[in-house]
């Protein structure tokens, strides 16, 4: 993914704007528009950030990050063997058990999305909530942590 790209755009798009006026208000926008560069590259890496959290909140047996190679960021959806992820999210045998009762429609819902990804329903419950206790546990350490590796 090509952020200068897109930061050109935006500086080109401001520089005609100001274009409609005289030379003096057409040179501040040039000069504003140089400054802003580094401030427009983090807010769309930030925009980034917020995207593959909310995209990887959907994904069943995997995650977006987002990597860095020097300037450039790259969206990768890394998938996860279900079975290490129950075992990661709980960490001890499945022994515990609760009773739940469920909408009918729900209860369908859960073994639907079970059968899709291929897993039991208890397995499939067990990864949902380990992803949402996870993902709320990431979300009060920092709004716009990204997830991946940068590559010098």
């Amino acid at each position: 993914m090509q952020l200068d790209r897109h930061i050109q755009a935006i500086q080109e798009d401001l520089a005609a704007t100001a274009g409609l006026g005289d030379e003096a208000t057409a040179r501040a926008a040039q000069r504003l528009s140089e400054a802003l560069g580094s401030t427009l590259h983090l807010r769309l890496l930030d925009l980034l950030g917020e995207a593959t959290l909310e995209i990887g909140g959907q994904l069943g047996l995997g995650r977006v990050e987002v990597r860095l190679a020097g300037r450039e960021p790259e969206l990768v959806v890394v998938m996860e063997d279900s079975s290490d992820l129950v075992q990661m999210a709980s960490g001890e045998e499945l022994t515990g058990r609760i009773s739940l009762r469920l909408p009918e429609s729900l209860k369908n819902s859960i073994e639907e999305a079970a059968a899709q990804e291929g897993v039991s329903t208890n397995a499939w419950l067990v990864r949902a909530i380990a992803r949402l206790l996870d993902s709320r546990s990431h979300h009060r350490r920092g709004r716009n942590r990204i997830q991946g590796y940068a590559q010098g």
